[in-house]
């Protein structure tokens, strides 16, 4: 383990969201019929080829699948990268891909293997973690010791830190930076030139970019889909240092089948393999073949936006004239601005108490950044996962909720 050793976790990853959700409420009657609007777990159809693929591939539960996954995966995974991003060529599925259990152990994983691939010497090394943000990045920088930098985004509608306001000294001693985009919980986006900024700065201080991009096919119809990290790197001609996360979860519904991917810097991924091969978790043959299903099949991706256009719709009608210009981006959240019907978590428990709506407190998602506050107070966190049915009665109590106050 690299520097000093951390005996207790850091407050903010001490208990997750969830956990600390459930005890804010835990006492508290829901004042309707519950509606969890919290997990941001799609409830929309499974696709109809994976109970036919599982059942094509159930011999592979037989074998031990190999952690650099199958080549029929690889191959999927690079096409769709490919037509996605246009990447002309730039990844070579034998080397540039390998499958994810889930792209939340790939998450924890990757500072593990940043450690250990850049071996930076002298001070303790750095992980900045956007905030809000996922609490896999910080579990996986508690890991090696390192310090964890939360940076809020620069603007409100963007993703990216000051990188110049962070400093030099601190970049020199970063081994990793995690950015989403689409943001969770946000939705805003990062566009080429974003990650055109950021590449150059790792390729200045030698450290590693970790795109989470779970949310790159949850976008508005109306609007081009969200720029990738490794676009930005085609464009540089190498993907040296950046390393694309993503899954199934959000994009095909399928948040059960664990199944995702790391696509990118070759050589980080050879040594990261070799850690993840005696430690990381391997994904059933099986899996991956329903994951190869789902890459080579847009039309279910597509439907799948439409209903989440949907619900947006829903939200606007119901809450636009109290929260305007509350439709992201990108994602599936709704990322509400509360803080002048009292603090979120307060806020969160009203929802909970008078609309059986179950959210999530923005200050849970966030951390306190180095002035001491946290860029997630005064908000709550909806996720748009339900059918529209339910979503659309959520939203009414809710509606009913804020005006009678």
């Amino acid at each position: 383990m690299t520097g000093q050793h951390r005996s207790e976790f850091p407050a903010h990853i001490a208990d997750s969201p969830f956990q600390r959700l459930a005890a804010l409420i835990s006492t508290v009657p829901p004042g309707a019929t519950p509606i969890d609007l919290a997990v941001g777990n799609p409830r929309h159809a499974v696709p109809s080829f994976v109970r036919e693929t599982v059942a094509a591939h159930a011999e592979g539960f037989g074998v031990y699948p190999a952690i650099r996954g199958a080549d029929d995966f690889r191959a999927s995974v690079g096409d769709w990268l490919e037509n996605r991003y246009g990447l002309g060529g730039l990844l070579d599925a034998e080397t540039g891909i390998l499958p994810l259990n889930g792209s939340r152990e790939g998450l924890y994983f990757a500072t593990l293997g940043a450690d250990s691939y850049l071996k930076k010497p002298g001070d303790r090394p750095v992980v900045l973690v956007s905030n809000p943000g996922y609490p896999a990045y910080s579990v996986g920088a508690f890991a090696v010791g390192a310090e964890i930098l939360p940076f809020a985004p620069a603007t409100a509608d963007g993703v990216m830190p000051d990188w110049d306001a962070l400093g030099g000294d601190v970049l020199d001693r970063t081994i990793a930076v995690f950015v989403a985009s689409p943001a969770n919980p946000q939705g805003t986006v990062a566009s080429k030139a974003d990650w055109l900024q950021l590449l150059e700065r790792a390729e200045r201080h030698e450290f590693m970019v970790f795109a989470d991009e779970c949310y790159s096919e949850i976008y508005r119809g109306s609007v081009a889909p969200p720029a990738g990290a490794l676009e930005a790197a085609a464009e540089r001609g190498s993907a040296a240092r950046v390393v694309v996360f993503n899954s199934l979860s959000k994009r095909s519904n399928l948040p059960g089948l664990r199944c995702g991917f790391a696509a990118g810097d070759p050589a980080f991924l050879a040594n990261w393999a070799r850690l993840r091969n005696m430690a990381a978790p391997q994904v059933p043959t099986p899996t991956q073949a329903v994951a190869a299903a789902a890459f080579r099949d847009e039309d279910h991706v597509v439907d799948n936006r439409r209903l989440y256009d949907a619900k947006f719709a829903l939200a606007e009608q119901a809450l636009g004239d109290l929260f305007p210009a509350m439709t992201p981006p990108g994602g599936f959240f709704l990322w509400l601005d509360v803080s002048r019907f009292g603090p979120d978590p307060d806020v969160s428990r009203r929802m909970w108490a008078e609309a059986g709506v179950r959210t999530v407190p923005g200050s849970y998602l966030g951390a306190p950044m180095a002035d001491g506050i946290n860029p997630g107070e005064g908000h709550v966190r909806i996720a748009l996962v339900q059918d529209e049915a339910t979503t659309e009665e959520a939203l009414g109590r809710l509606a009913d909720m804020f005006r009678s106050r």
